[in-house]
């Protein structure tokens, strides 16, 4: 159905965001607190250090939020915070579990990254006052996205493990360059999508009464397959090829309400799939290991991964009474969903599943509300980059497809998952603030009012 330009708020609604954020740092500190009394049966000496530190960095960013974006969506920043924190007592748990203390172990460096991550966020807040701007570097996203996509595959730099080059290496530090790449190049898809819709929502032949566009629209969806296509093969990584692949299709069919271009991306990708299959022997193997974990000879990761959620059953074992470090080397990231559903059940599994839900929702209601077309693109494929990552994370440990190297959003363990999921939740209170703000239609600065007219969502 057609939806109206404007929209009216009862009000800023920081006061709940407020709220919400103590609720949230609550829930995390009472965590924390379960984890100690069952490993050591103390409450945790620095308990309170943890509190005041989370609470003054939800802080910050929220009045940051009350002074330059009033009128954002007061349910992302909570969320975000909640999932945050969870996996940094997660991860605390596994070094706790491995013998180390908090100066050599993971979670001191992953609250570092958490900090520098709401700081980013913060600063994005304030370079961007007003998200349609980011039309302008068009082209300038698009290269810049792509460029990160291949940049594992450079000499010297690119990083092989366990069998995908998806990281670079630069001195000390270690960096999945795909998770900046996903935002920049959905700015991309936002932007190109606006302009191009008209045409490519037009009709050629049908084939058995089913509509296909026309072939000199082609070129879009062929090019974007040829990119991930390019990913599968050359840096092994099936996560990384689903998530850009499917982020575009997505956003082709939110633009154009076209379901052919549904069916010929899944044709197109599970072709290529098909292929590679064939070809590389590493994606083989983790079709191998998807269909039976459990035969002999191969990787045991996600054959350790069912038998721990089977062990946490419905409620689970409880925090800190787990064994995620017996059953899975990387129990603080690729498999910390795992490591949770052991420790706090398939209820606990479920809650969780459930904020990342609300992030979700809340992305595509910022979409429904946007008053210009290309933020509601935008806000319409950072909410399903994140869906579709949440998808295939889960996915992967669950046996419902094969187990790939992406992060779970928040939780896991390392730096580039952090500064690129706080970015999509900084981008979304942007939108979100000018959705929300009550005022007549605006027109696009650069591209006047056409850009005003409302993608139709079903």
């Amino acid at each position: 159905m057609s939806l109206g330009l404007t929209r009216t708020t009862s009000g800023t609604k920081r006061g709940t965001e407020l709220f919400l954020l103590g609720f949230a740092v609550v829930v995390v500190l009472f965590a924390y607190a379960s984890v100690g009394l069952a490993i050591d049966g103390t409450m945790p000496a620095d308990i309170m250090t943890l509190g005041i530190g989370l609470g003054v960095l939800a802080l910050v960013f929220h009045l940051v939020v009350r002074i330059v974006a009033s009128y954002a969506d007061p349910v992302l920043l909570p969320t975000a915070t909640l999932l945050n924190g969870l996996g940094l007592v997660m991860i605390h748990r596994i070094d706790v579990a491995r013998g180390r203390d908090i100066m050599e172990g993971a979670a001191l460096r992953q609250l570092m990254w958490s900090t520098i991550a709401v700081g980013a966020a913060i600063t994005l807040l304030f370079l961007i006052r007003d998200h349609r701007k980011l039309r302008r570097y068009t082209f300038t996203f698009a290269a810049a996205g792509l460029a990160l996509l291949m940049m594992p595959m450079l000499p010297f730099i690119g990083m092989n493990i366990n069998g995908n080059r998806i990281w670079i290496h630069i001195g000390p530090l270690s960096f999945q360059p795909s998770e900046v790449a996903k935002i920049l190049l959905t700015i991309f898809f936002a932007s190109y999508l606006v302009q191009t819709r008209d045409a490519l929502s037009l009709v050629g032949k049908r084939f058995l009464g089913f509509p296909l566009p026309r072939a000199r629209d082609m070129g879009p969806i062929m090019f974007a397959w040829l990119m991930s296509l390019a990913v599968l093969v050359f840096e092994k990584d099936l996560g990384t090829s689903l998530l850009f692949f499917g982020l575009f299709v997505a956003m082709l069919y939110v633009a154009t309400e076209r379901r052919s271009w549904v069916a010929i991306g899944l044709i197109l990708f599970f072709t290529g799939c098909y292929v590679a299959y064939l070809l590389f022997a590493n994606f083989q193997n983790r079709v191998a290991l998807w269909l039976d974990p459990f035969t002999p000879g191969q990787s045991d990761q996600v054959a350790r991964s069912l038998m721990g959620l089977a062990f946490g059953g419905i409620t689970g074992t409880g925090l800190g009474r787990g064994y995620p470090t017996f059953n899975y080397s990387e129990a603080n990231s690729d498999f910390i969903m795992s490591s949770f559903g052991e420790e706090i059940g398939l209820a606990g599994i479920m809650a969780m599943i459930v904020l990342f839900a609300i992030i979700v929702e809340r992305g595509l209601r910022i979409g429904i509300a946007c008053r210009d077309g290309f933020g509601k693109l935008l806000a319409t494929g950072l909410a399903f980059s994140v869906c579709l990552q949440c998808f295939v994370v889960l996915g992967g440990i669950t046996r419902v497809i094969p187990l790939t190297g992406l992060t779970t959003p928040f939780l896991s363990a390392g730096g580039s998952s952090l500064l690129a999921n706080w970015a999509i939740i900084a981008l979304l209170l942007r939108i979100s603030d000018q959705a929300r703000r009550p005022s007549v239609a605006e027109t696009d600065p650069t591209r006047g009012s056409d850009d005003t007219q409302v993608v139709k969502v079903r």
